[in-house]
């Protein structure tokens, strides 16, 4: 059961005392206080390498991409020290997102290192899926996912991405999700997740310290405004890097990745380059309603780690947010030439099944019944999803108005 949630900036009383215990446990000296001094957290990190971690920081890596990582590292630290007012909970969220970041990018230059066959894989055309967040894409991206013709992304491959033993990285994201849980009960209806189950690639993008899930945590408006204006291409290099290894070790390269961010809207042009055997489908859906959602996932994310959230600031991120999407989507799909389906988020809800198979036809792609059996299942699931819990919260919001 899903504890109502009184406003937008409702947090829940579990984060509360986590974040009264954080800070009189600094205050007190019980635990020391988390760093987030970009050379400190390096330090850190790069420590666990020893005589390795320059290796580790540039293996398969261009010096540019290598460069690019150390600047976004210092100005997203030095906007979340400066603008963010993280409260204690907040401020530890932020250190160990960060400290994984590193020790993961570490982890991956040392891997390739080694193994620089990986960045040679050859992948199936992917088939992304654009849209703005709340528009329907996760739906979009769970059915095409379910055809056992396709390959996707799971929770632990996104959130725990470097190759190893699946059993533990499969806990490893569940303990993740039952933390994040007990510390926002609203999580899983605004976006429900299981650490086997199919799952965005946010995380690989957050990885390379692309903006996208920062600025839907924290008021970092520097950060935004600079990786907004910046080249995002050595962060879709870094993507797919992390993608082909990925599809190396699942064995998995020969079928096509069905891909989905929303920032992909953000960096359409780029990501196209990296892959422009591509097949797209774009979501749509009226842009009052994804502003509404966007902006109750963002006040949620944002209410647990800082007390001082503002929700005109926020609302007024995400309507800059849309407009710069659809901006950008615009002018990529304007110079691109490959399969398109567009897909109606309205017309989806009213009947999916055909809008499947008229998105099928258009990427030219063949629906067998099996795949369209494994689509059934999942839309049956998702009938009992706790996401329906979250259409409520925004009716109730809406009526507040």
């Amino acid at each position: 059961m899903v504890p109502p949630r009184d406003h937008l900036l409702a947090r829940a009383p579990t984060a509360d005392r986590a974040n009264a215990f954080l800070g009189r446990a600094w205050e007190r000296g019980w635990l020391p206080a988390p760093t987030l001094d970009p050379k400190d957290l390096w330090s850190a990190a790069a420590k666990n390498f020893g005589d390795r971690a320059q290796d580790a920081e540039i293996g398969g890596r261009r010096p540019e991409d290598v460069a690019d990582f150390r600047l976004r590292l210092e100005r997203l630290c030095d906007a979340v020290n400066a603008e963010a007012d993280l409260n204690p909970l907040g401020r530890a969220m932020a250190h160990g997102q960060l400290a994984r970041v590193i020790r993961s990018r570490l982890q991956f230059g040392d891997l390739w290192s080694r193994r620089p066959e990986l960045l040679a894989t050859e992948l199936a055309p992917p088939i992304i899926v654009i849209g703005h967040m709340r528009s329907g894409t996760t739906r979009i991206h769970k059915l095409l996912a379910a055809d056992p013709a396709h390959s996707h992304t799971r929770y632990c491959d996104a959130w725990h991405p470097v190759p190893g033993n699946l059993a533990a990285r499969q806990l490893k994201g569940a303990f993740d999700l039952a933390m994040l849980g007990w510390l926002n009960p609203w999580l899983q209806s605004i976006h429900p997740m299981a650490s086997g189950e199919v799952e965005e690639e946010l995380a690989w993008i957050a990885a390379a310290l692309n903006h996208s899930i920062y600025e839907s945590q924290w008021h970092i408006p520097s950060y935004s405004a600079f990786s907004e204006a910046r080249d995002p291409a050595p962060v879709y290099r870094e993507f797919a890097r992390v993608l082909r290894t990925d599809s190396a070790h699942r064995k998995n390269a020969d079928r096509p990745r069905v891909l989905k961010v929303p920032q992909f809207s953000e960096d359409l042009a780029t990501l196209l380059a990296q892959f422009p055997d591509a097949r797209l489908v774009i979501a749509r859906r009226d842009t009052d309603a994804v502003h509404r959602s966007a902006v109750s996932l963002a006040a949620n994310q944002m209410a647990i780690q800082s007390d001082s959230c503002v929700l005109e600031r926020i609302e007024g991120l995400w309507r800059h947010k849309i407009d710069l999407r659809e901006e950008r989507i615009a002018a990529a799909l304007s110079r691109w030439e490959g399969p398109v389906a567009h897909l109606e988020f309205d017309a989806l809800n009213a009947d999916w099944e055909s809008e499947i198979r008229r998105t099928y036809a258009g990427l030219q792609l063949n629906l067998s019944g099996e795949a369209l059996s494994a689509m059934h299942a999942t839309m049956a699931e998702s009938e009992s999803g706790d996401h329906h819990a979250h259409s409520q919260q925004l009716e109730r919001f809406a009526a507040q108005a």
